[in-house]
């Protein structure tokens, strides 16, 4: 049997996958406590070296902006969208998501701060072009999935500036201003978004019914 045969590469692969996920585990567990890990603390909670935990992430940040999507695959935000009872609810919806993610903030909060961190700082070469790990389009994914019923009612216009005004209400930034700056307790915190995420949505459906009234109107008034 050479290196080369299949079944030795694919235990290799398996291999490297498990030590990956034993880093990014760790990084996962020491990083819910509030505090940012060093690569030697990550590396002694995973059972691997300093140095295997560089062959697969080039800087802490890069390991801690994995550790914050693994913490982000937890919520079973698909679950909850796909309830059949809110088929035809965006604001509900809209609510069961909130409520989903916010059940899981005590493990994803203290990494979404550290990403915020990383993707907000200036670039430490000077440049004006961002050198770390930019954040993903999986909120805009979610917000999109849980407005789908509003898709073909709402104008392309009016359905995009939902999705970009929730982006402001639903996610870390809310969370950290509510906590850091109004100093809301949990319950709280989630009354507050969940008040302002159905707000939005009711406006924009309030708003298209006033515009099609509008029309109708007008087109009654041309027939005339």
């Amino acid at each position: 049997m050479t290196s080369d045969d299949p079944v030795r590469r694919g235990g290799r692969e398996a291999q490297r996958r498990r030590t990956r996920k034993a880093i990014v585990d760790a990084a996962v567990r020491l990083s819910a406590a509030g505090a940012t890990p060093s690569i030697d603390e990550i590396a002694a909670a995973a059972d691997v070296s300093r140095r295997t935990v560089y062959t697969y992430f080039p800087s802490l940040d890069h390991l801690l902006i994995d550790a914050t999507a693994g913490a982000l695959n937890e919520p079973p935000v698909e679950e909850a969208l796909n309830d059949p009872a809110l088929a035809g609810d965006p604001a509900g919806r809209v609510d069961a998501l909130i409520r989903t993610l916010l059940k899981y903030s005590p493990q994803s909060l203290p990494l979404g701060r550290r990403l915020i961190r990383l993707t907000v700082d200036p670039p430490a070469s000077g440049t004006e072009q961002p050198t770390g790990p930019r954040r993903g389009p999986r909120r805009i994914e979610w917000l999109e999935q849980a407005c789908e019923p509003l898709r073909s009612t709402l104008s392309p216009e009016s359905y995009q500036r939902l999705i970009s005004a929730l982006t402001i209400v639903v996610g870390w930034e809310a969370q950290i201003a509510l906590r850091d700056v109004r100093g809301l307790d949990p319950e709280a915190e989630e009354e507050a978004i969940t008040w302002a995420a159905r707000a939005l949505v009711e406006a924009a459906i309030r708003e298209h019914e006033a515009d099609s009234s509008a029309n109708d109107a007008a087109a009654g008034t041309d027939r005339r």
